[in-house]
């Protein structure tokens, strides 16, 4: 008899940014712009996250202060510090933080990855980044690499990592106080690894993690970074502003899979999605209006330079903007997003900042709970998505808001789970644990 495969499930992450994804939310009275460095905050969201059974939270970062902090309240908490004490007030949902593989070391890393996944109980996720900015390697003494030799450094980088959580065999610890051996040696494994950007020899000094490996998380849509994610992630957090966009996105993506013999499950795609939500639509638009009249121009258009590498700040804000280049060393993919983006709704300057402030280039969404969840049934179901990246615009009312109103619609519509599968991340996101390459083959009877 055949078993039939269980239906296809939504999976939902929340992006928490300060209070709040919208570029003016720290100005308007929902929020507390004092709170992104209270830990109080980001407990009560990863609370919040996890009454809602979403799969995960997620922590951006750089390593430089980015845009115009007179203009906004930057200056948050480094991810994998707070995620901790995130780890001590949750019981199910994902934790996942952004690191650098251009400005930090495997070994480093490694460590502090498995130590999250053991403190969590196997709910630790990394997001993989190279590290664009020029503001970023001035920080380290260093010239910016150029966008290829960034991505060879991090595939090395993560290659390392990943045998670095197999240097140690899951049965490598005997606990026998009896005999006094605490660890078989025989299982913990050097890796005398010695590439084109690192020498390591190993073993690393944790043991093997819950998970195996920590869900490898990775955000970048160029070329190099849709190969790079072919190659190693099983989740890619993206941005497309149409349908038609996300389709052609999802389908490239997974097609590229198979010649590293992986299969179409084993990666999903997370498309950000700002959901602005209203009891009503009129209240919904009402709300996405009192945001945009609190923009500082200044601020918008310097985020935007920053963006997409071109200094605007001379530009008319009530002209179109001026041709731009088709490639960077910075963020090649949201350079053509904002291009296409610009280019066929023929905006201004001044109109480009408005449509960037709620999503730095993701999709922005103002409607009632319905409303809001017929978009995500819609991308979930038309080959563009397998779940969302949710950005809420104020934090936390966003977020609770998305929790007790859009939640129960989904939940109804059959589409998300209303208790989770498992107490690690990669249950709950429906990705298998890997196997440690250390681990012997199992003997075969004679």
């Amino acid at each position: 008899m055949t078993i039939p495969k269980p239906a296809r499930k939504l999976r939902l992450n929340a992006f928490l940014m300060g209070v709040g994804h919208h570029e003016a939310a720290w100005r308007h009275p929902r929020t507390e712009p004092a709170r992104v460095t209270d830990v109080r905050h980001y407990q009560h969201l990863a609370r919040t996250a996890e009454r809602g059974k979403l799969d995960s939270v997620f922590l951006a970062d750089g390593l430089a202060l980015h845009g115009d902090v007179r203009h906004n309240a930057l200056g948050g908490l480094e991810p994998l510090t707070l995620l901790s004490a995130l780890a001590a007030v949750t019981d199910h949902i994902g934790l996942i933080a952004t690191a650098s593989t251009t400005y930090n070391e495997p070994f480093h890393l490694a460590r502090k990855f498995a130590s999250l996944d053991h403190i969590s109980g196997g709910r630790a996720g990394w997001n993989i980044v190279t590290s664009a900015g020029e503001a970023e390697a001035h920080n380290f003494g260093v010239e910016r690499p150029s966008h290829a030799d960034r991505y060879a450094r991090a595939a090395e980088f993560v290659e390392v990592a990943t045998a670095l959580w197999d240097s140690w065999e899951d049965d490598a610890i005997l606990a026998d106080r009896r005999a006094g051996e605490y660890a078989d040696t025989g299982k913990i494994h050097t890796l005398d690894h010695d590439g084109a950007h690192f020498r390591v020899r190993g073993p690393l000094n944790t043991s093997r993690p819950p998970q195996g490996h920590p869900v490898l998380v990775q955000a970048g849509s160029s070329e190099d970074g849709k190969e790079f994610a072919a190659r190693f992630a099983e989740a890619v957090f993206t941005a497309q502003q149409t349908l038609a966009e996300g389709r052609e996105f999802y389908a490239d993506l997974k097609g590229r899979l198979a010649r590293y013999g992986r299969l179409a499950d084993e990666l999903l795609v997370l498309p950000g999605i700002s959901p602005i939500i209203g009891s009503t639509e009129r209240e919904a638009l009402r709300l996405e209006k009192e945001l945009d009249e609190l923009i500082i121009p200044a601020y918008g258009v310097r985020q935007l330079s920053y963006l997409i590498g071109v200094d605007l700040s001379d530009h008319p804000l009530d002209a179109p903007l001026p041709e731009l280049p088709r490639t960077t060393e910075g963020q090649q993919s949201r350079l053509k997003l904002v291009s296409d983006l610009a280019e066929r709704e023929r905006l201004t300057l001044r109109e480009l900042i408005g449509r960037l402030a709620g999503g730095r280039g993701h999709r922005v969404v103002a409607g009632t709970p319905e409303q809001i969840a017929d978009q995500i049934e819609e991308w979930f179901t038309g080959g563009a998505a397998d779940g969302f990246n949710i950005m809420p615009p104020l934090l936390p009312s966003g977020l609770e808001d998305f929790v007790d109103h859009v939640v129960p619609v989904l939940q109804a519509r059959g589409l998300f789970r209303t208790e989770y599968e498992g107490r690690t991340l990669r249950e709950n996101f429906g990705l298998a644990r890997p196997a440690s390459r250390q681990a012997r083959p199992a003997a075969v009877a004679s």
